[in-house]
């Protein structure tokens, strides 16, 4: 018997549904979408009814919708390619200290070409203080960048108050809604953001392939320069595959997104009911929205790493640390939260 997947935060298997509307188009309908000819042709149809699926998703226009190689690449490109097509609004960026490391790296680059950026701190549940954000924009700021659901804790950001700030000031506002996206409803309509980035991988679509949404009439550069594809924004061939199992992704996600909601809650009820009445550990941010399918807990009596591995094989989650490039950290986003002596004994649970 496998341990049960607990870490659907870092990535879910691709659905069976999704695979086999893929696989047609790694031999069969293999053209190339640019192309002007039959075989083109047909991959561009498919292309553009993924389009419209992820649209539908965001209930926007297709023409708002870009593809991308995955969530980093549409950070990337909108934080870049924002300030660079509107230098005459400003070169200060506020952000949060929480956000994830795409963003946070990509900040950190922006300020080495003059860029300054303020980084946000979060109270104990994890949320900015829009006073605070009020006070922190000045006459140069041009974007301000705040993540829908956070990927450590689960918690949820008000952007619909922060897009309000924005829109009072005159400020762009670009929001990661990857954790969210298959999990809870995400309408542009009522978040009122200006770009917004998701990635298949997180809800049941491949690896490798993503979406940025940008706001007809918000300017953005290219980050990649090619062939033109995308409106002359995203140069590069089409991936046909992978932005076909996006859409399928995306359609099932809009279908059944009421009845998966049901059933996280549900499963989010059985294992709290079980850490608590357990004495295991308490699930944390009661108090605050979070999204259904990620549970932070504390444990009472053990630290994560030897919880875990005691229990390696019933189940698989995650801790307060990140490895990366094989060295292991403490959490920033949970050092921003609570201090780092009661890191060792978070797990993050999710569904």
């Amino acid at each position: 018997m496998k341990p049960e997947y607990l870490d659907a935060a870092a990535t879910t298997p691709v659905d069976p549904r999704v695979l086999e509307v893929m696989l047609p188009y790694f031999s069969e309908i293999f053209g190339n979408a640019s192309s002007n000819h039959i075989y083109g042709k047909n991959s561009k149809k498919a292309v553009d009814t993924a389009r419209q699926q992820v649209a539908r998703l965001l209930n926007v226009n297709d023409s708002e919708i870009y593809f991308t190689s995955g969530a980093t690449e549409a950070i990337n490109w909108a934080l870049k390619g924002f300030l660079e097509a509107n230098p005459e609004k400003g070169n200060h960026i506020i952000t949060v200290k929480t956000e994830h490391k795409a963003v946070l790296n990509t900040c950190e680059y922006l300020e080495t070409k003059g860029y300054e950026v303020t980084y946000l701190d979060v109270d104990p549940n994890g949320l900015i203080s829009l006073d605070d954000l009020k006070t922190s924009i000045t006459t140069q700021t041009s974007l301000i960048c705040v993540m829908l659901v956070n990927n450590e804790i689960g918690v949820i950001q008000d952007i619909a108050g922060i897009s309000k700030i924005a829109s009072e000031n005159n400020i762009a506002l670009f929001t990661d809604a990857t954790q969210a996206i298959g999990h809870m409803s995400v309408n542009i309509s009522e978040l009122n953001t200006d770009m917004l980035c998701l990635s298949a991988h997180k809800f049941g679509g491949p690896k490798g392939i993503g979406a940025l949404y940008i706001r007809n009439g918000i300017k953005v550069a290219p980050l990649l320069h090619g062939g033109g594809q995308e409106k002359g924004l995203r140069g590069g061939t089409y991936n046909t595959p992978l932005i076909i199992g996006l859409g399928k992704a995306a359609e099932l996600a809009f279908n059944e997104l009421e009845s998966r909601i049901k059933l996280l809650l549900q499963k989010r009820e059985e294992i709290t009911a079980y850490y608590e009445q357990n004495e295991i550990g308490t699930v944390n941010f009661k108090d605050v929205q979070t999204a259904p399918h990620i549970l932070s807990i504390t444990l009472k009596n053990q630290e994560a790493e030897d919880f875990l591995l005691m229990n390696s094989k019933k189940f698989i989650a995650s801790t307060g640390s990140a490895c990366s490039s094989g060295i292991v950290e403490v959490s920033h986003v949970l050092k921003a939260i609570v201090c780092e002596s009661f890191v060792q004994k978070y797990i993050r649970i999710s569904i």
